[in-house]
């Protein structure tokens, strides 16, 4: 019996390579793969479900879930996670700390991007900064006129304007017209920018004390299958989850032969067991376990900025044949 042929729309992630490569087989499937950005990936995704396999926004994800009608079955194979202390731009000379942004205009490229959902449960909970305090503005980057992928309806409390016609937030942030931005992308002229600047001068430290109180590493993004696939093909998503642990696995194996750096930045060997000592050998965990509590604490603050229409439980979110695995 040939393999089963379908297409993997995924980053191109070191931890993705050596599937992308062919060195980790997806047992049973002839894969197709397209390298793509993860705003094509998702726009795709859920607007005419393009992908048998696809990488997907944890957010938007949740939002389908709640609502009953998404169109891909999840893996927790979290191919993409960040601490998200680094994607908050700010006026420098207005904006000193984070209660500086209550009353002020923040310019977002969508309201429900996971990064987003994150940056906003950190500025609540530890600066008692409430989504309700800020004015939202929402707009492309660098490209004017980007719509929500997924409608969502927000709280009554919580402004959200478009940004004027043909402006980006970029352009709006670099005119003084609005005071911040947050994104999962930087500003597109940060480079060089006066009176521009991360609200955390030192993001790296604030990321650090946030997982040292919390445990929590962010999860951005998971995998999913298309579900009319699933319904045809039962053992499928076991299949891929363990694809992608071996391919991460083989990643992280390729990160640490420091024979001959992988990445082309210096002092890789040392933020690598920087990482270790922080966060255990499993720093980039993948399976619903090991992510509980972070999953948990996502889920809550979705729901809680309302974005998803209901509470969504953690099992919810994945088949059930990628929650339990066989041991030997």
């Amino acid at each position: 019996m040939p393999n089963l042929r379908v297409s993997v729309a995924v980053g191109d992630y070191d931890r993705n390579r050596p599937l992308i490569d062919g060195i980790v087989p997806i047992d049973g499937v002839d894969p197709v793969f397209m390298r793509l950005s993860p705003e094509e990936i998702f726009f795709r995704a859920f607007r005419t479900v393009d992908f048998d396999i696809c990488e997907l926004s944890l957010s938007s994800f949740t939002v389908k879930t709640a609502n009953g009608d998404a169109p891909y079955v999840g893996i927790p194979a979290f191919v993409s996670r960040a601490f998200r202390h680094t994607s908050i731009y700010v006026r420098t000379d207005r904006i000193k700390e984070p209660r500086d942004l209550i009353g002020k205009k923040v310019g977002v490229p969508e309201y429900q991007l996971t990064a987003n959902v994150w940056a906003r449960a950190f500025l609540e909970e530890d600066f008692g900064v409430k989504p309700s305090d800020i004015h939202w503005i929402r707009g492309g980057i660098e490209e004017p006129g980007r719509p929500e992928k997924i409608a969502v309806r927000l709280p009554d409390g919580v402004r959200l304007d478009d940004a004027p016609r043909g402006a980006t937030i970029s352009g709006l942030l670099q005119a003084g017209e609005i005071d911040g931005f947050i994104a999962p992308r930087p500003p597109s002229f940060i480079a060089g920018a006066k009176d521009i600047g991360w609200l955390f001068r030192d993001p790296v430290a604030a990321a650090k004390d946030y997982h040292a109180r919390t445990g929590i590493f962010p999860i951005m993004h998971l995998i999913g299958v298309r579900r009319s696939l699933v319904d045809q093909h039962p053992w499928l998503p076991a299949a891929v989850l363990k694809a992608f642990e071996r391919s991460k696995v083989a990643a992280l194996a390729m990160l640490s032969d420091t024979s001959a750096t992988k990445v082309t930045l210096p002092f890789v060997e040392e933020r690598l067991k920087e990482a270790r000592e922080m966060m255990g050998d499993d720093f980039w965990p993948y399976g619903v376990e090991p992510n509980r509590k972070t999953l948990e604490a996502f889920l809550h603050h979705h729901h809680r900025q309302g974005l998803s229409s209901r509470l969504v439980s953690v099992e919810e979110l994945f088949h059930p044949a990628t929650t339990t695995s066989f041991k030997l």
